[in-house]
């Protein structure tokens, strides 16, 4: 039986870059998000997982649905398939690694082999739109 997981995540893009982030002991990076809590609408998900991960609160009323992707969970069986739905938000606080984040980097559409399968789709659309260098 197939398993899906439901995540909300952050695109934020300076300067054709888009923020990234690795967690501890993993070997891929991820765009800045997280899994849904159980009752916790999109913008409940983002700011949570925000604050948590990059210490800094997502400012709600600047939030844009950027679109929804899926594609087969990294690091998981093969019947695990991830929803990443994505928002475009402005923030406020000094981004910085926290909870079990280990280092926040900036990429560009040449570092699409580091990332997960998710956003590796996203990476392309990104790149489409000529909003990744």
């Amino acid at each position: 039986m197939a398993k899906l997981i439901d995540k909300v995540a952050w695109l934020h893009l300076e300067g054709g870059r888009i923020l990234s982030t690795r967690s501890r002991g993993k070997d891929a990076y991820y765009l800045p998000g997280g899994k849904r809590e159980a009752g916790e609408s999109d913008l409940d998900t983002l700011q949570r997982e925000i604050a948590e991960e990059l210490t800094v609160t997502i400012l709600r009323d600047t939030a844009v649905h950027a679109g929804t992707w899926e594609a087969r969970a990294h690091g998981h069986a093969e019947d695990v398939t991830v929803r990443m739905t994505c928002y475009h938000a402005d923030y406020t606080g000094t981004l910085a690694p926290s909870h079990e984040i280990e280092e926040v980097v900036w990429l560009g559409y040449a570092d699409r082999p580091r990332v997960s399968p998710v956003d590796q789709l996203i990476f392309d659309d990104l790149r489409r739109a000529a909003r990744l260098a």
